[in-house]
């Protein structure tokens, strides 16, 4: 005879929370990059990084990229957090993180990129 399922009281979130205390989840003083694209009028599209450490100078960052990737970019300030943020034309994804991950700004981890 089948006995009937019994869910047990205990927390189903309580073994990750233990984990993340003992080291083994997410750290708590990482900053993510962020690597997004925005698409605009037809193929077009652009795309920004945030995140980036304020001590960095990021136009030097914006013409290494800029001259080793044929693109045009900017740097601005984002009116809603008052960060400055990386912004370059086309689909440069790729060319960003591997950009940060070789001239060890960030590390693989702590770049993310989204999009389609």
């Amino acid at each position: 005879m089948r006995r009937p399922y019994v869910c047990s009281p205990a927390d189903p979130f309580a073994d990750a929370a233990n984990s993340e205390a003992a080291g083994g989840g997410k750290r708590a003083d990482v900053q993510y990059i962020h690597i997004r694209i925005q698409q605009r009028n037809g193929r077009k599209s652009i795309t920004t990084t945030t995140g980036l450490d304020s001590k960095l100078d990021l136009k030097k960052i914006l013409k290494a990229i800029k001259k080793e990737h044929c693109c045009n970019g900017t740097v601005l300030k984002d009116e809603d957090t008052e960060t400055e943020v990386l912004q370059f034309q086309g689909d440069q994804r790729e060319a960003v993180r591997s950009f940060l991950v070789a001239n060890e700004i960030a590390t693989k981890d702590d770049v993310k990129v989204h999009g389609f």
